[in-house]
């Protein structure tokens, strides 16, 4: 049978209504340009995305009944039927999901639909790393050479395991010490094995201060193939891209024209068409090594587009209708910075987040992909990633400094976001100068993520202000509550108590009502010059400021508890601050248990340590549990040695956050 994508070059077949079997930003992405070329659009949606942007963007939308990825973006056949009783011509993967399926582009294909991707063939013929590899040494591209675990020596260390079918970062182990290799090796089989239903594993050696770099590549059914420059993707957490710029900053032109060629030689080794990635490691001494290629549209796309002036999706969605590219693809013109915006805490593990965004507010003079508005609820079935903020200049300079400021001045609520994060790594001095590797989050994370940045006054400031600004009533309020109760006696100062999140710490702000206005205690140099229910104005040792305020939720107490409920979120020139509001005196009643383990975020056990059960000895910072939640795994260890003494967590279970897991009774000192 003759499918779809497989006609003659010359016959166009022109589309007119496109679904995206995908989710969230990249697909509200996919959409804004199906739009503007004027197809109709159709979404589909699991149960807890009924309501989600991807799905109000579109111009129909189909269920997908269930919530975990399994029964929804990852069933083909449902997606298909979707396509065809909303009348779909054409299906485009996005990234994730079903992305890099051979087997979902053929049934697309066989469907009668067009696929909105490159051949099966080539998408099956990348599928496997340890394959592609091969084809890629056969193609003449440079690579780092397998190591066979069973025949591993010192010498050989540090070895990076890989997942053979993974992706994002799954089923990656780096390992230093042989005695690790064996453990290593099955709980990096069996993460694989539950993320991909593939559990094979390889290794290479691991390149210290390695540069990420990657081009981009389009080709048609002409036999025109375009390797859009380079992109360096090197700043990653586990494993994970974090920001992202084109052009990949300080390559030697011969070297730029190697990679150019390999990723070229990578796509007609396999009859490529549509748009691809090639990903390479290039060591400290400039030589290239193939990693991968990913047979899909990447999350940092966004950054050629901006360097090269094209739409990918547009091209992507051109090629698929037959119809051939240019010879040749557009001068490229200044520098693009990407950073993705997680709901995550750094600070504590890269810990994912999940509730509602109760702002999300970017500025003007940056491009934003997203696929949550204020109000939408991040969950836990799905990537944390809220944004993708791209900044474009004629210099990479002035890129990087107007995303930094973009993100100063971006307002995220409800949830702990890498926001600070990502501004200190723009801002750092190796950064700065284009010193890239993949080491620098192990380098520089604890300054990266210290409290209050450079400036410790920054909580204590918030907090003043959380406090006169919640004194302030509404207008409107009855004329004592407006006055403020100012009275003619001496008087206590006013108190009220902060908890800053998610660090825990405590903060207490005093102060007078007078004539005049508040008058803080405690804090020398700060002078109040205006005061309202949604922002202050402080002179702090000279210096002008202004402080936003903004309340969420009602003050109260819950039953036989003092624990207060009211959120108040801060944000200034200083950086962002979220408290909760704390009652007066402390509540005996809110206590763990020590030795309490607690779910840190919603999700799903996946593992629980080999004889664990109560009774076992423990030893202190060994994995028992492992827990996973948005796409990634999370190992949960033992707080201090000692004796297991409840065991709540078994494979498969679903815990909410803060959800018991395990009890360990610490052993008593000798």
């Amino acid at each position: 049978m003759t499918t779809q994508n497989a006609r003659p070059a010359g016959h166009p077949r022109p589309l007119t209504s496109l679904l995206v079997a995908n989710r969230g930003e990249i697909a509200v992405r996919i959409f804004r340009t199906a739009r503007a070329l004027g197809l109709d659009t159709v979404a589909v949606h699991s149960d807890p995305d009924a309501a989600a942007a991807h799905v109000r963007a579109a111009d129909a939308a189909v269920r997908l009944p269930g919530a975990a990825p399994a029964d929804t973006y990852l069933r083909a056949d449902l997606i298909i039927e979707a396509a065809r009783a909303a009348g779909a011509d054409a299906v485009h993967p996005g990234y994730g999901f079903l992305s890099e399926s051979a087997a979902f582009a053929r049934a697309v294909q066989d469907a009668g639909l067009v696929w909105i991707g490159p051949p099966p063939a080539a998408i099956e013929a990348m599928a496997s790393k340890t394959r592609a590899k091969e084809l890629m040494r056969a193609a003449g591209v440079p690579l780092l050479e397998p190591v066979d675990p069973a025949a591993a020596t010192a010498a050989d260390l540090p070895l990076l395991l890989k997942a053979a079918a993974g992706g994002g970062g799954r089923g990656m182990r780096v390992v230093r010490d042989l005695d690790d290799l064996k453990s290593e090796l099955d709980a990096a089989a069996a993460e694989a094995r539950s993320a991909f239903g593939d559990g094979e594993v390889f290794a290479e050696p691991y390149v210290e201060h390695g540069r990420h770099v990657e081009v981009q590549i389009l080709a048609d059914a002409h036999g025109t193939v375009w390797a859009l420059g380079t992109r360096d993707c090197s700043l990653q957490r586990r494993h994970q891209k974090v920001i992202e710029e084109a052009p990949a900053p300080g390559l030697p032109a011969p070297l730029r024209t190697a990679l150019h060629q390999a990723a070229t030689a990578a796509a007609r080794a396999v009859s490529y068409q549509g748009a691809g990635t090639v990903e390479f490691l290039v060591t400290a001494d400039g030589r290239p090594c193939f990693l991968e290629m990913n047979t899909r549209l990447q999350v940092e796309h966004p950054v050629t587009e901006a360097v090269f002036g094209l739409d990918l999706v547009a091209l992507q969605l051109r090629i698929a209708e037959g119809l051939p590219l240019p010879a040749t693809p557009p001068e490229p013109h200044g520098h693009a910075v990407e950073a993705r915006l997680y709901a995550e805490d750094p600070a504590r593990g890269w810990r994912p987040q999940t509730g509602t965004l109760d702002t999300l507010d970017f500025p003007d003079g940056v491009r934003v992909d997203t696929g949550f508005d204020a109000g939408d609820t991040v969950g836990v079935h799905y990537d944390p990633m809220i944004a993708k903020v791209i900044a474009h200049a004629p210099t990479r300079a002035e890129a990087v400094r107007t995303l930094a400021h973009a993100l100063t001045r971006t307002r995220i609520h409800g949830l702990a976001t890498n926001r600070d994060l990502l501004v200190r790594s723009l801002r750092h001095e190796e950064f700065a100068a284009a010193r890239l590797d993949t080491g620098f989050y192990d380098r520089h994370l604890p300054e990266l993520t210290a409290a209050d940045g450079d400036d410790a006054s920054a909580a204590p400031l918030a907090a003043l202000a959380a406090a006169l600004a919640t004194a302030v009533p509404t207008p409107g309020a009855p004329l004592a509550a407006r006055t403020g109760a100012w009275r003619n006696v001496p008087s206590q100062p006013q108190l009220r108590r902060y908890r800053a999140e998610p660090d825990g710490t405590e903060h207490e702000v005093r102060y007078h009502r007078t004539r005049t206005g508040p008058e803080p205690v405690g804090f020398p140099g700060v002078r109040v010059l205006a005061v309202s229910p949604t922002g202050v104005v402080f002179e702090h040792h000279g210096i002008r400021r202004t402080f936003h305020v903004k309340h969420h939720g009602m003050f109260h107490v819950k039953p036989n508890s003092n624990s207060a409920a009211r959120t108040v979120y801060v944000d200034s020139p200083l950086g962002s601050h979220t408290f909760t509001e704390l009652p007066r005196f402390t509540d005996p009643q809110d206590r763990t248990e020590p030795g309490s383990l607690l779910a840190p975020m919603p999700g799903t056990v996946v593992r629980v340590a080999d004889g664990l059960a109560p009774g076992t000895p423990v030893t202190a910072g060994t994995p028992l549990i492992w827990l996973e939640a948005m796409k990634m795994e999370h190992r949960i260890l033992a707080p201090a040695s000692g004796t297991l003494t409840a065991l709540h967590a078994e494979p498969g279970r679903q815990v909410e956050l803060g959800a018991l897991l395990a009890v360990v009774q610490e052993e008593a000192p000798s």
